[in-house]
Formats: structure tokens, sequence, C-alpha cells
């Protein structure tokens, strides 16, 4: 899925598709369910896939590669970009380039901005803002559909960060994220 970014200026909302903040491949196990993986795993090993910081899942093959490089979801990624597989680092490091080129710019033209994005992706981009330790990363769930707000200072520190919601729902939406990957 391409994300969206949005920009939201005085003269209307400008969308962006970045595929540098997708979701982080998975490499072999793209698509798969994730209650069967811990099936078929056990449910540390796909703890360990999911949520470590380092740790890449098994490659994708010849085959599934190039198929996945024919979807159209990816057809805005350059050549040679998409990889086989991907750590949270290397989405991480993916989503940190874009910060840099795209979203700082937009923020510093005083814009307010809407970020898109897949649970990873999302993830990396908290890690930096909140200084999140590589270890603790793993334990970081955020709540699918909920916006998160950053206030930011000059030098683009948060000052603060809430969600919007009713603070029980929300609890139930983390609840739900963290519970992905385990055995029904």
């Amino acid at each position: 899925t391409n994300i969206v970014l949005k920009e939201m200026g005085l003269s209307g909302i400008e969308t962006k598709y970045a595929w540098q903040i997708n979701e982080r491949h998975y490499g072999a196990l793209q698509g798969l369910n994730k209650a069967e993986m811990a099936q078929k795993y056990g449910e540390g090993q796909v703890y360990i896939w999911r949520r470590s910081w380092a740790v890449r899942p098994p490659e994708m093959d010849e085959v599934q590669y190039a198929a996945q490089n024919e979807q159209k979801i990816f057809k805005d990624v350059p050549h040679g970009m998409m990889p086989k597989t991907e750590s949270l680092a290397d989405t991480y490091a993916r989503a940190m380039r874009y910060w840099d080129s795209d979203i700082v710019p937009a923020i510093k033209a005083g814009k307010n901005i809407l970020v898109s994005a897949h649970g990873n992706s999302l993830r990396a981009i908290v890690k930096f803002l909140d200084q999140v330790s590589d270890d603790d990363i793993s334990t970081l769930n955020l709540p699918t559909g909920v916006p998160l707000v950053y206030e930011l200072d000059e030098n683009l520190k948060p000052l603060k960060h809430y969600f919007l919601g009713d603070p029980a729902a929300i609890e139930a939406r983390i609840n739900k994220v963290k519970n992905q990957g385990k055995p029904k």
C-alpha cells in the first residue's frame, strides 16, 4: 500500500504518495497470516521477526521478489530499491531519509503535516521523535487508525504528543495490535 502524506496549508491540501514510508517488507513472510505463522514457527519467533529492531525475516526467493516488483502498488519504487526483506532498523533508515528530505522542510515552511502510514513506518518515526531505545521499540504498540499528534518546538523536538480519541477505545486498539501474531 502506498502511503499518503498530506500537507495542510492555507492554500488547501496537497497529497503525496511516498513509497519511503511504506510498511516494512517481511520478506518470505510477506502477506502471510500472523496467527498461522505463530502456529508454524512459534509465537516467540514471530514476535522477534515482527517487533525486534535488527532481525530480518527470511528473504523472498527470486520468484517472489520478481512477482512483488511487478505489483501495481510498488510501481513508484525505483528499480533496485525494493528489498527482499527488512528489519525495523532498515525501515527506520528509509523513513528517516524521507523525514529529512520531505517532512522536515514542509514543517519548516509552516505546514501542518498528516502522515498516514503502516505501524512499522510510524514506529520508526515515533522512535526518532521520542528517542526510544533499540530495546524498547519492540514493545511500542501504536493503535491502528488513531491519530497521534505531536507538537514540536522550533528545533522540531517534541513538546508533547497525544492520541486523539476515547482513552478506553485507544487502549483496546493498542491491545489488539499487541496481540497480533499470537496463535488462535
